[in-house]
């Protein structure tokens, strides 16, 4: 069984090493265009606006690899994936980047085979009920009915936590964001459970948001990130160093607004370096001087990214919290651009 097991690994290895192989920069932009796994729709983080143009935080970080690589951060095919679909995309080669509410974790990063470039999401599990349920904690669940998206962490962690605190429940499996709202909402399961930011977006698309609850308890760490296939190092450092880009862009003080004008140089040479008005971190990843320049360009910097498609200011509304720069208390940091 062990050997059956090694394998597998190995041949799972071989599959991401031969597509990898084929240079995923060079493919991309041969295209023209990125192509970019999504959410099959969760609002602020991926979902279609009216006019059938994909908005949200999670889209951002693929416009921005766009304008990096391609100088055009309209330039992507997002091609929507569920909790089962998504690895499957990535492994074989639908797609060149999934940044779709995905937890970085040590069997998904080293067993399948894939490659997280970043953490762009700070998160963590919890539970949302109806307020006419009357209750206030996830340890009143006992016997609960759970509506729960199959082939995620989601699904562990809830086995866990409830096994922890002595307490039964009955999963409702479901396959897409839409189906658990249907579901949750038609009475189907008492509670719905996923990321806290997932609940919050869910919650905010309701009717009548406020009769809805999400539950203090936050039962795991969360780490959504976006990944690419292992065995092409170049296109994990642009993936990584884009999103790099994006955070120290906010902590440095460049936005959307000053940017044209920090490009012509300034008296700070990181901000210099990042921008392109000096050295060569362009060069090295095979990309244009001004790359990080176009991804900011983009979408703004992490801080106006964040704003305006799940902050506080919107119907989603979180609060920073964990995803602050380190300066003001966060997890936010990145390592120098030199």
């Amino acid at each position: 069984m062990k050997k059956s097991v090694f394998m597998g690994t190995l041949a799972t290895a071989a599959l991401v090493a031969g597509f990898a192989s084929a240079t995923t920069l060079e493919d991309v932009q041969a295209r023209g265009s990125l192509n970019c796994g999504v959410s099959t729709g969760v609002n602020g983080f991926s979902a279609p606006d009216a006019n059938g143009v994909w908005q949200g935080f999670d889209v951002a970080v693929c416009r921005a690899v766009a304008a990096a690589v391609l100088g055009d951060p309209m330039a992507v095919n997002f091609v929507p994936t569920t909790g089962q679909t998504r690895f499957t995309a990535l492994a074989s080669g639908e797609i060149d980047i999934l940044a779709r509410n995905t937890t970085w974790t040590l069997s998904r990063d080293v067993d399948l085979g894939f490659t997280f470039i970043g953490v762009n999401y700070y998160d963590g599990q919890g539970f949302m009920v109806d307020r006419a349920l009357g209750v206030s904690s996830a340890t009143e669940l006992d016997g609960a009915t759970v509506c729960i998206q199959t082939g995620t962490t989601t699904e562990l962690n809830l086995a866990d936590y409830f096994r922890i605190n002595n307490m039964t429940y009955e999963p409702v499996p479901i396959e897409t964001n839409a189906e658990a709202q249907q579901q949750y909402l038609a009475g189907a399961c008492d509670v719905y459970t996923t990321d806290a930011s997932g609940l919050a977006a869910t919650r905010a698309s309701f009717e009548t948001p406020g009769d809805h609850v999400i539950l203090p308890e936050i039962i795991s760490k969360e780490p959504l990130g976006p990944l690419v296939r292992q065995g092409d190092d170049q296109w994990a450092d642009i993936g990584r160093w884009t999103l790099n880009a994006l955070i120290a862009a906010e902590e440095l003080g460049v936005t959307s607004a000053n940017l044209e004008q920090m490009a012509a140089g300034t008296t700070n040479p990181e901000i210099n370096r990042l921008l392109g008005s000096e050295g060569s971190l362009g060069e090295m990843l095979g990309l244009d001087p001004q790359w990080a320049m176009h991804a900011i360009a983009a979408g703004g910097n992490y801080g106006e990214i964040f704003a305006a498609t799940i902050g506080e200011a919107t119907p989603i509304g979180l609060a920073r919290g964990l995803n602050a720069q380190w300066t003001q208390g966060g997890l936010l940091y990145t390592p120098p651009f030199r």
